[in-house]
């Protein structure tokens, strides 16, 4: 879903065909970032965990020789941009699943922005801190979902405490760094409570056809999981 609503913002940004610089900090796996390279794109990952580096390496490694030159990894943090870039150097900077590790996200956002171009794309992903009651709500834990109404710290399904981000708060801040807010999606609207593992269902393609729609729908966007939010360098 995150992979189709970027492909929007990039097919409607930057002209049909045009290689561009992209920055996948906090890479993971590399997924998004091999998507990128495949489509013709220069990649750079950024990810400081090794078991992450060495998945997203061995997953390079089988690819045809183009696509392995037009890919690079680095091992680092996401808030040492400027140690590894010079500013303006990408015309696309991905930060997905990231923010929710980091207490002070506005350094962090700062030193992204910089790293764009006039004109460059900074696509965010986070969890969705207005809507962290519905999961426990859904689920019948009451207790939970009420604490939920008044915080933006939660609990992963990795057991690992973290935080969400609210889209007012995050709208304001992609202003002040000069990258303001494009455009937002919410992503995972009805599946978010589907089990981990669940056994993909028959009418797989209908249920992405739900999810697109609501996710950019208001005011079904407004309870998703997660945001995608895309802000544009002034």
């Amino acid at each position: 879903m995150v992979a189709r609503q970027l492909d929007e913002q990039i097919s409607g940004r930057f002209p049909v065909g045009k290689r561009l610089r992209v920055l996948d900090v906090g890479m993971g796996q590399g997924s998004q970032a091999l998507r990128l390279a495949r489509a013709g794109h220069q990649v750079t990952g950024l990810e400081q965990d090794p078991k992450m580096i060495a998945v997203a390496r061995e997953s390079l490694a089988g690819e045809p020789e183009g696509i392995r030159k037009r890919m690079r990894i680095i091992e680092g943090d996401g808030r040492d941009t400027g140690v590894h870039f010079l500013p303006g150097a990408f015309d696309v900077v991905l930060c997905h699943g990231v923010l929710m590790y980091v207490e002070e996200p506005d350094p962090l956002l700062a030193g992204l922005a910089r790293m764009l171009a006039h004109g460059g794309l900074l696509s965010l992903l986070v969890r969705n801190g207005d809507a962290l009651a519905l999961r426990p709500g859904l689920s019948g834990a009451w207790a939970d979902a009420l604490t939920a109404f008044d915080t933006t710290a939660y609990r992963n399904r990795l057991g690992l405490d973290v935080r969400a981000d609210r889209l007012k708060d995050l709208t304001s801040t992609l202003a002040g760094i000069g990258a303001p807010l494009h455009a937002w999606y919410g992503v995972r609207v009805f599946t978010d409570t589907a089990a981990d593992g669940a056994e993909v269902p028959g009418d797989a393609q209908t249920l992405l056809a739900v999810e697109e729609k609501a996710g950019r729908t208001d005011p079904y966007r407004g309870v998703a999981a997660l945001l995608h939010l895309c802000g544009v360098r002034g």
